[in-house]
């Protein structure tokens, strides 16, 4: 991994900053050390887990439990806990590194990331002294296992409308707890709560830890689920649950803080999880094309069926190059706090909200990147895609909760567009002055003079003109609608999406650079060709989106600039994806699996 003094940037700041390749972190750096956790992560699911996939989901008794102590035993569910509280202490990077390759792990990795994510996280990162000391060694080594309860019935996305009550006792040494929660992961096993609940009449949420055995507490049977059936997802009801009050986390009205950061780092572990199921289920699709003859040859030996492998490694590609970079921003922004005398803790918590937005995009593209790969696995497998006696209904059905954890895909292409506009109001982001200069721009007559091409010269000029597209847009529809612009739902998600695609594009274009500059072109000629056509299509679709975005807030003269503007931005030269496409697929077939 790189030491070398790199440029600080902010979280948003790719719409208005040039990155440089050699600034940013890409996976084909991983150390040996980094290489050798995610081969154990990778041998404890071929051994432990994958063999016994069927009884996982039978939700056999003390199965999961048992998973999980084998992976304490390896040291898994303390790699990210500092050594004084019995973990290794492994950088951010790291323990995402091991997110991923966890994440082809079907029910076990929602097991694994809600214990070692919300389970351990807020005591973690909110915790006095007391409160880690006593409860975050136990969690690292599988001691104990834990949940988190913040959903109730009728407070799902407006969490903090949640209903359930924490009052003093008489005594003043116990919280009373009494309230109802549901779709709590682990919630069949935990032996520890974090417990989101509203102290007598407050307007925020407090945060308690709450252990199982204090009483007061009981759960409904196990929820019948459309996947992930292997995971315990039970509702919590607690009837006057008795806390003591040493056990408030953080301070009164500081919950719903702790569940915005610890959503913020959720999202992007999420994503990671999520990489990692899409390039075990790509594997799986690639073999089984391989095996599978129709006519008399392979069926990867056609058109149909090499354009559904290329694209699934194309998008996991993007996905995984997005991750990366964003990851090491956020490892980068940790040791700057660090530096400037904040605890690690709150230099974690903080680094990961500088880039809230990032992981807000990284969520909804990883998510549905898998949607796409399980998908076509499906499709490749043909009917046998449809038994359950082959992997595919599985990846399938387990695919589809990613879109509605951690916040649905919809509030998160909505949060994505409104923290950036936010932090441009507050004066953290200066949007403005780029946004004003694409204006002007517009006015103005085209520059025609052709700089001299270089390898990477047309795709750097395709995503600077991308970022303009989007900040016109945005700018365009924040001073129409000002106030209004929230409830455009629409349209938030049209420019989301925009900027979604703009930073997978730039980090992808940013990624394959460094590679050839370390590797060489000719090594890269795949990588090229998944960057140009990733490239290619993300034009049309920011075409697309900002065509309804501005036709939904625009009309007239302004409507008609503004669409020549997009066109211009969105523009780019023709270019032969079939070619590209199965260029990269012949890659996979040799190599018969996911190999980039």
């Amino acid at each position: 991994m790189e030491t070398t003094t790199k440029k600080a940037i902010k979280g948003g700041e790719f719409l208005i900053k040039e990155t440089a390749a050699h600034d940013i972190f890409i996976p084909e750096e991983w150390n040996e050390e980094q290489k050798m956790i995610a081969q154990s992560c990778h041998d404890f699911l071929a051994t432990e887990v994958w063999p016994i996939l069927d009884r996982i989901d039978s939700q056999e008794e003390g199965l999961m439990v048992s998973l999980m102590n084998k992976a304490a035993d390896l040291g898994l569910l303390g790699l990210n806990v500092p050594e004084h509280l019995e973990g290794f202490e492994k950088d951010f990077v790291t323990g995402m590194l091991a997110t991923e390759t966890l994440g082809a792990g079907h029910s076990f990795a929602v097991a694994f990331a809600a214990h070692t994510g919300i389970g351990t996280q807020p005591i973690l990162y909110y915790g006095n002294e007391e409160q880690k000391n006593k409860y975050i060694p136990k969690l690292a080594n599988g001691e104990w296992k834990g949940a988190y309860c913040l959903t109730e019935p009728g407070s799902g996305s407006d969490a903090n409308s949640g209903k359930t009550k924490a009052t003093i006792s008489e005594d003043g040494k116990h919280y009373i707890l009494n309230g109802q929660k549901m779709w709590i992961t682990n919630g069949g096993f935990a032996d520890v709560f974090t417990v989101f609940a509203k102290i007598d009449n407050d307007e925020n949420l407090s945060a308690f830890i709450v252990e199982k055995n204090y009483g007061g507490i009981t759960l409904n049977p196990e929820e019948h689920k459309l996947g992930i059936k292997g995971s315990s997802t039970r509702q919590v009801f607690f009837n006057d649950c008795k806390v003591p009050v040493e056990n408030l986390l953080s301070d009164r009205g500081n919950g719903f803080k702790i569940a915005v950061n610890i959503l913020n780092m959720g999202r992007v572990k999420l994503a990671a999880a999520a990489l990692g199921a899409s390039k075990a289920t790509a594997t799986k699709t690639i073999q089984y094309a391989n095996e599978r003859s129709q006519f008399g040859r392979p069926i990867s030996k056609y058109g149909a069926i090499k354009y559904k492998l290329a694209e699934q490694a194309i998008r996991i590609y993007a996905c995984e190059s997005a991750l990366y970079r964003a990851t090491q921003n956020i490892e980068d922004a940790i040791h700057d706090y660090e530096a400037g005398g904040m605890s690690h803790e709150k230099a974690i918590l903080k680094g990961v909200e500088q880039f809230a937005p990032e992981a807000a995009m990284l969520k909804v593209n990883g998510s549905e990147v898998l949607d796409y790969v399980v998908d076509e696995g499906v499709q490749v497998y043909g009917g046998m895609g449809y038994s359950a006696d082959a992997p595919m209904e599985r990846a399938y059905r387990d695919s589809r909760i990613n879109r509605i954890f951690e916040g649905t895909n919809e509030i998160n292409r909505m949060l994505t567009v409104d923290m950036i506009l936010k932090r441009a109001m507050k004066g953290e982001l200066n949007l403005m002055e780029p946004a004003m200069k694409v204006m002007q721009e517009l006015m103005s007559i085209p520059d025609f003079n052709e700089e001299e091409e270089t390898l990477f010269s047309k795709e750097k000029k395709y995503i600077s003109n991308f970022k303009k597209a989007v900040l016109m847009t945005a700018g365009g529809a924040a001073q129409k609608l000002m106030m209004d612009l929230g409830k455009e739902q629409e349209i938030l998600m049209n420019i989301s999406d925009m900027a979604i695609d703009t930073y997978l594009a730039e980090s992808l274009q940013l990624r394959v650079e460094k590679l050839v500059s370390i590797k060489g072109e000719e090594a890269c000629k795949p990588q090229l060709d998944m960057m140009r056509v990733f490239i290619t299509d993300a034009a049309d679709r920011m075409n697309k989106n900002g065509k309804e975005a501005i036709n939904g807030f625009a009309q007239g003269d302004e409507q008609r600039m503004m669409l020549l503007g997009l066109k211009r931005f969105t523009k780019t030269e023709p270019f032969n994806t079939k070619d590209a496409r199965r260029n990269v697929a012949a890659v996979l077939v040799d190599a018969n699996k996911y190999c980039f």
